[in-house]
């Protein structure tokens, strides 16, 4: 006899009920083209530092809008050994500011899943990672924030991070499924706890989200968000 659907569904947010990447993608583009007017680096020094600073910056401002600012800035001021210009760094911060106003676009289905799920009596959790004020104000402009039973902001997703949310909320984790664009951060470590992980994917990944190498965890892969009610069966 086939096991039950699990009974709670977890949501990622960003890049999965709403998109986000490509707005970093536009500011990586932005960056780029500004440090080339500054210095005679290649893009893909540019690149490359870039990404270094945010990994490194990330013990320290963890994820979201506010570190990757200071981490342009931060690359900014590296590579061009203090030279750039202030109108330069006003444009970086300008834009920082510019991305924690963009507007939330909503991927395609997300609200429907949500509301199937909720209708087949899933218990129906977000859980997102990030700067808990950017997070917080991208869950209330989504217009998603009344149709979850649970809203979790962790500042990393990982198997103790999965393990303490499921300890405080009495799940055991063969009743848990996490449905997500980043196989890192929502999908093979519900795996290994013994759930269930569903990775949706998005079309552009952050390099630091990538894995490399042997899967060792099984999970299932859809092609959009709108198959996940499906792949979970009927309770």
């Amino acid at each position: 006899m086939p096991a039950l659907p699990p009974r709670v569904i977890a949501l990622d947010g960003d890049d999965t009920l709403w998109h986000n990447e490509a707005m970093f993608s536009t500011s990586y583009a932005e960056f780029r083209d500004l440090l080339l007017r500054h210095s005679d680096l290649d893009q893909a020094t540019i690149d490359e530092r870039l990404l270094l600073v945010e990994r490194r910056n990330l013990v320290t401002y963890g994820y979201g809008i506010k570190g990757f600012t200071l981490s342009m800035i931060e690359t900014a001021l590296e590579l061009t050994e203090g030279r750039i210009p202030g109108i330069a760094i006003e444009t970086l911060v300008q834009r920082g500011r510019a991305m924690l106003a963009h507007p939330v676009e909503l991927i395609d289905g997300a609200v429907e899943v949500i509301e199937t799920l909720r209708e087949r009596d899933h218990e129906v959790w977000l859980i997102t990672k990030g700067d808990l004020f950017d997070q917080e104000s991208k869950i209330a402009r989504s217009g998603l924030a009344d149709l979850f039973h649970r809203i979790e902001i962790v500042s990393e997703k990982d198997d103790a991070t999965y393990r303490r949310l499921l300890d405080r909320h009495g799940v055991e984790p063969a009743d848990f499924a996490m449905a997500g664009n980043s196989l890192k951060s929502d999908v093979l470590p519900v795996a290994a706890l013994g759930g269930r992980g569903f990775h949706v994917p998005y079309h552009t990944t952050w390099a630091h989200e990538m894995v490399s190498g042997p899967i060792p965890h099984p999970y299932i892969e859809l092609s959009s968000l709108r198959e996940l009610p499906s792949a979970l069966g009927s309770r």
